[in-house]
């Protein structure tokens, strides 16, 4: 199953977010057991840069960015991928464009904590319980939503 994983979950895990982090650690581990295919979004890389270079030392803000990219394929964003998210017309473009490089990169699904943002989604959306019920993770349903 290839996923895209929404700017959300990746700061869940990256900033060690409560209650969150440990559903989207599990997550990661499905990735490096090969469980799972892991895609971000390219504005998603960009975001965790900025992010983690305002409160972290600049190496560390590129060593997380080099972490990502090991792990994770890119579903890149171009002109066609922005314009189509202009005509979804979702409350949140940014979500539109997640969606839209999503179905550019091949992606079969998207898992985010924000599932109301991908109302519109053509692809089905999964919140990480859901999705690691999906793959029949042991750990699936113990904690939060």
């Amino acid at each position: 199953m290839k996923v895209v994983f929404d700017t959300n979950v990746i700061l869940d895990v990256l900033i060690g977010r409560e209650p969150h982090f440990d559903t989207g650690l599990e997550l990661f581990d499905e990735l490096d057991k090969g469980r799972l295919e892991g895609v971000i979004c390219a504005i998603t890389v960009t975001a965790v840069h900025h992010l983690a270079g305002r409160t972290l030392k600049a190496a560390r803000a590129r060593k997380l960015v080099a972490d990502l990219l090991d792990l994770f394929g890119i579903a890149p964003v171009d002109h066609a991928v922005l314009t189509r998210a202009l005509d979804l017309r979702f409350a949140d473009y940014q979500d539109a464009v997640v969606h839209e490089a999503a179905i550019a990169s091949g992606a079969t699904a998207i898992v985010t904590r924000d599932a109301k943002g991908f109302s519109r989604a053509t692809l089905p959306v999964y919140t990480p319980i859901e999705l690691l019920a999906a793959l029949g993770s042991t750990e699936a349903g113990r904690g939060d939503t």
